[in-house]
């Protein structure tokens, strides 16, 4: 698993814990539509962390709180 899709599964956990949809939560993040389907796809090469933050804030939880699960934690070193 590499960054982008441990972002990608850490909304799609999050929507399903939320009983929210990935359309929904860019409504109430004010995130276009356009750019989570990007990020969920694998599109995005590196969904900004403005956008994460807004995404945060419409799940109602931190910055801290979106990366601290253990597929995060698990990541490999990008730069060697």
């Amino acid at each position: 698993m590499n960054t982008r899709e441990a972002v990608a599964g850490r909304i799609r956990q999050l929507c399903r814990e939320q009983g929210v949809t990935p359309n929904g939560i860019s409504n109430i993040a004010g995130v276009p539509q356009a750019t989570v389907k990007s990020i969920l796809n694998g599109e995005s090469k590196n969904p900004g962390t403005v956008t994460i933050k807004k995404l945060c804030d419409g799940f109602g939880i931190t910055l801290g709180q979106f990366f601290s699960t253990p597929e995060f934690d698990a990541l490999e070193q990008e730069i060697k």
